[in-house]
Order: C-alpha cells, then structure tokens, then sequence
C-alpha cells in the first residue's frame, strides 16, 4: 500500500515522461492510498492543461475517464481534523505549500503515525524531501 500524492496520479491520467514509471509503480502494488483533495486537484491540472492547449478536449475526456476508474478503487483519506492537525504542524516544519501540507498530514493519518511503514508517491521535490524527514520512504510516480 503506497500513499500517492496528485503529482504522482496526474502522470496516469494524461500521457507524460513520467506515465510509464507511474505505471511501474502501480503495478509494483495496485493499492492506492489518496487524500480527499486528489479528486479535485488531479481535475485542476487537467483543466490547466486543457486551457493551455497541451490536452484536447477529447484528451480531457480520457482523463476524466481515467481518474474515475482510479478512484473506484483507491482508498481515500476523508478530511477531518486528524489531517488538518498533521498538516497545520507540517507547515510550521517545512517550507510546504497548504495543499502539500494537506497531503503529507493525510499521509501521515493513513500511515496511523507511522510513516515508516509507508511508502510516499510524488514528483514533487520539496514535498518529497519533506515527507522523508516526517519518516517516509519517497518514490517518484
């Protein structure tokens, strides 16, 4: 069971650089694990590249297609005050932004504390490097 942050579920929706590693990790171990926000976030970005022409309409579709068949099978954190408490002492420990924040904090709940026992899917540097001085063995997705 690995922790995914969007960063490292983006590259499986839209085709990238970074798709066939994210692939390989999936296949490594199907079980993913998200925070209630990736739906949204994972849209977000779609939508950005959407707006900048790099993602047809079309291609927008297969995303959207894509993330649903994901998110019937990921195991999601719920926001609630567990992942706000984590996030809000992330924040003061690294120079993260809220919505990194957010993500480490459900990392750790779904961890039970324990992040050790966790590996931590990403392609973001600074959340990367933060989720391993919380604990975490980090990956690239």
């Amino acid at each position: 069971m690995k922790f995914w942050d969007t960063s490292a579920v983006v590259p499986l929706l839209v085709p990238s650089a970074r798709t066939d590693a994210a692939i390989a990790r999936v296949r490594e171990d199907a079980v993913m694990v998200v925070w209630w926000g990736t739906w949204t976030e994972c849209v977000s970005a779609c939508a950005r590249l959407e707006r900048e022409g790099r993602l047809t309409v079309d291609g927008m579709a297969q995303a959207l297609g894509r993330l649903h068949a994901l998110a019937d099978h990921w195991i999601e954190v719920p926001a609630g005050v567990a992942v706000r408490e984590q996030a809000t002492r992330a924040l003061r420990l690294h120079p993260l932004r809220a919505a990194d924040a957010l993500q480490l904090g459900a990392a750790i709940v779904a961890a039970d504390h324990s992040p050790a026992s966790m590996e931590f899917v990403t392609n973001d540097e600074c959340l990367s490097l933060a989720a391993a001085r919380e604990g975490f063995v980090t990956k690239p997705g």
